[in-house]
């Protein structure tokens, strides 16, 4: 299979895997967008494959798979190849730096060894043998927590910060959400690898986009074309245009320039998401409990409280940048809980 296939089927995937995470979002305008176009295929598509297709999307979706495991290797082995054999050789023969090089290839150990940390750490799962103890760690906020909440299937009351993963069929303490690309909960003692992962996933795909692009940079500066022409469809001739090179590269060197604009989205879209990410570790909150939160805003923005006050939420577990940042690489005790 091609590096385009493999692409598209990641485009798909992502989609599918977008699409899926708001279905547990009441009143999504997605969700209703989604709703309606399944309603409408309905009339269209007969009713066996409708469930065929549900079976198959409930056991990608809603249940622990290794596919976006495989998946996510797939993409790295196939940019990584595609680096080496061209990018990394055209580099070294144009005499660039070889720490600058090779510095992609210590992202992707790094990487690879927070990928593992993440997938096999235990997040935090809740039983009754530690139940007693992480009841203790975080209070009750009266708003997204509420005491005496039994968790249906585990059967136990559930901790503050805490939340039921469908996914593993287990509770979590302070859950933060389930990552189908690690195939793992994200929760209290593996958040610290899970942000490190996503920082040097992002590094790795800033990296070999800066140097695939210094690499055509140089091809351009070498060839002397920015002070060349060429002859339009029409016979008048033409200085060279940024979309002509682009043009010229993408034909001389398709799977670099196809790499690099895969490698560009993926450093935006990671970019953004490890910006989000931050913003949550600085702020003490979990993707869980942010979600929750605008939900609960939304909701009291309709319906008045008795003596026609709203009910305002405040996110209680901060204590400032700092100690925050510091809770998701030393996550608290039930001893340290106390002393809050």
């Amino acid at each position: 299979m091609d590096f385009l296939s493999l692409f598209l089927i990641y485009l798909c995937v992502v989609l599918a895997a977008l699409l899926c995470t708001c279905a547990g979002r009441k009143e999504s305008f997605l969700l209703r967008s989604v709703s309606g176009a399944t309603q409408v295929a309905s009339f269209v598509i007969p009713t066996q494959v409708q469930r065929v297709t549900q079976k198959v999307l409930h056991r990608l979706f809603h249940t622990r798979s290794c596919l976006f495991v495989v998946l996510h290797i797939a993409l790295q082995a196939a940019v990584y190849g595609e680096y080496t054999w061209e990018v990394f050789v055209y580099c070294w023969e144009l005499q660039f730096h070889l720490p600058f090089l090779l510095l992609p290839y210590l992202l992707l150990a790094g990487n690879v060894s927070c990928f593992v940390l993440c997938s096999h750490t235990n997040p935090g799962v809740i039983t009754k043998s530690n139940h007693a103890s992480l009841v203790k760690i975080y209070a009750y906020d009266g708003v997204l927590f509420q005491r005496g909440v039994v968790c249906p299937t585990c059967n136990m009351e559930k901790p503050a910060r805490s939340k039921h993963c469908s996914f593993c069929s287990m509770c979590v303490h302070r859950f933060d959400h389930h990552c189908v690309w690690v195939n793992n909960c994200i929760g209290a003692f593996n958040a610290k690898y899970f942000f490190l992962y996503l920082l040097t996933l992002s590094a790795m795909a800033a990296t070999i986009a800066v140097i695939t692009t210094a690499f055509l940079i140089q091809v351009v500066l070498l060839s002397g074309m920015m002070h060349g022409s060429y002859i339009d469809d029409h016979g008048q001739e033409r200085a060279v245009e940024i979309l002509f090179l682009i043009q010229h590269l993408f034909l001389t060197f398709p799977r670099i320039v196809f790499m690099l604009g895969f490698v560009i989205l993926l450093t935006l879209v990671l970019g953004a998401y490890c910006c989000f990410n931050l913003y949550l570790a600085l702020t003490n909150q979990t993707s869980n409990e942010w979600h929750k939160s605008r939900r609960c805003e939304c909701s009291h923005h309709l319906t008045l409280q008795p003596h026609d006050r709203r009910v305002v939420y405040k996110n209680i577990y901060s204590k400032g940048a700092w100690m925050n940042v510091k809770e998701i690489f030393r996550p608290l005790t039930a001893l340290e809980g106390k002393k809050k």
